[in-house]
């Protein structure tokens, strides 16, 4: 399996980084530093509705013996004008408001009487009370987000707040998907007594699109080596990797080893890896584009999928780690596995008062779908290891996480 996972990776590099708008940058991997041209806040600002005024003009200030200031204006965000006051005057402002020049706090209207024209102030104030100040969230000619950083939700409203537009960061990559078997059909089409529907691509597609890169679902192509051979050529024009499934088979009706033998590198390998054993990886056609070869059995394509082209697609775009961590959880039931091949065991992985557990999902065939969508996780089983017990401690990989 790592040889495998080795090979792909060798012959895959991340995807050249340009200029893209921050608006459609979520997932993607920041090619440069981001440093900030401004400070956040641009200004010393309020914090609060209410009035700004001189900290020391309200010395002294009681209920009993409230501090009485003329009210000389109105300040509101965006007004475009810069504002001053006087000792002894105040104004009201609103919460982001910039602080007028000769103030340096901000009272709130409930600790204030009287009407709008004359205030009266029943408590004193300290400078800084309630002003947001300059510089107190980013300070202009800092570093706010570093190379290789993933742009999330709040990421993109930083780098927006910072004035950025456009940033250059490494492009989703555009993945097509095809599968094979003329048995197969599209869903929702008429079935013959021997044909099934394709799930295969529609499940990989999803995956691809959750692991946050572009899905051109094809669907399946029949046993044909020519109409094979054209659909992938076709479609390499918007490919930065095909994956297929099935055809991996040694027969002639084995359309991807028969056809992919003869028009690139890829190679096909009996890898250690239970479910999904036949895999294959290489460049094809004049375009070189990378391929990713998956089992046909849907449990085998998962699974494959997760193991091999998953790390693919992101170092494809800059990211890592680029294999979904493993965490420790406690075995619900017994497990058996073959020696000498690395099983992945579709389990349920819950967080009880008790700690993390799994629970192995019944039933083990690379063909079962329903068990699969049962699962939300996969106990590793090392190549050396022909038993798990119930109550060890075992490596699960818990699906459909962020990282």
């Amino acid at each position: 399996m790592e040889d495998h996972l080795e090979t792909i990776l060798r012959g895959i590099g991340p995807l050249g980084a340009y200029d893209q708008p921050v608006v459609e940058s979520l997932g993607l991997s920041l090619h440069e530093e981001i440093v900030s041209d401004l400070d956040l806040p641009r200004h010393d600002s309020a914090d609060i509705d209410g009035y700004a005024v001189a900290a020391q003009d309200l010395a002294g200030a009681s209920t009993t013996g409230p501090v009485e200031l003329p009210v000389v204006g109105e300040i509101v965000s965006g007004s475009g004008k810069p504002f001053a006051i006087s000792s002894g005057t105040c104004v009201t402002i609103m919460t982001g408001a910039p602080l007028p020049h000769g103030a340096d706090a901000v009272v709130p209207v409930e600790h204030v009487r009287g009407d709008h024209a004359r205030v009266g102030f029943t408590r004193p104030a300290t400078p800084g009370q309630n002003v947001r100040r300059q510089g107190e969230d980013v300070q202009a000619g800092t570093l706010v987000l570093p190379e290789g950083s993933v742009l999330g939700p709040r990421e993109i409203g930083l780098l927006a707040s910072v004035g950025r537009s456009r940033i250059k960061a490494r492009p989703r990559p555009r993945v097509v998907i095809i599968s094979t078997g003329r048995e197969l059909r599209e869903p929702g089409e008429h079935l013959g007594h021997d044909s099934v529907y394709d799930g295969n691509s529609s499940m990989i597609a999803a995956a691809v699109r959750a692991a946050g890169a572009i899905a051109f679902r094809v669907g399946a192509v029949g046993d044909d080596p020519r109409q094979f051979q054209r659909v992938l050529s076709d479609q390499l024009v918007r490919a930065d990797l095909v994956i297929t499934t099935g055809g991996l088979g040694h027969s002639r009706r084995d359309v991807v080893r028969q056809v992919l033998g003869n028009v690139g590198t890829v190679q096909f390998h009996d890898v250690a890896l239970e479910p999904g054993h036949d895999q294959g990886f290489g460049r094809v056609l004049d375009e070189e584009t990378p391929l990713i070869a998956l089992p046909g059995d849907p449990v085998s394509a998962f699974v494959a999928f997760e193991v091999f082209a998953l790390p693919a697609l992101r170092r494809l775009m800059g990211r890592t780690p680029y294999r979904r961590p493993q965490v420790h959880a406690v075995l619900a039931e017994d497990i058996a596995s073959e020696p000498g091949q690395r099983e992945y065991v579709r389990g349920i992985f819950e967080v009880t008062h008790r700690g993390a557990k799994v629970t192995p999902v019944k039933g083990r065939g690379a063909h079962l779908i329903g068990h699969l969508a049962q699962a939300n996780a996969l106990i590793v089983v090392g190549e050396d290891e022909t038993a798990l017990n119930l109550g060890d401690t075992v490596r699960t990989i818990v699906l459909d996480r962020s990282f």
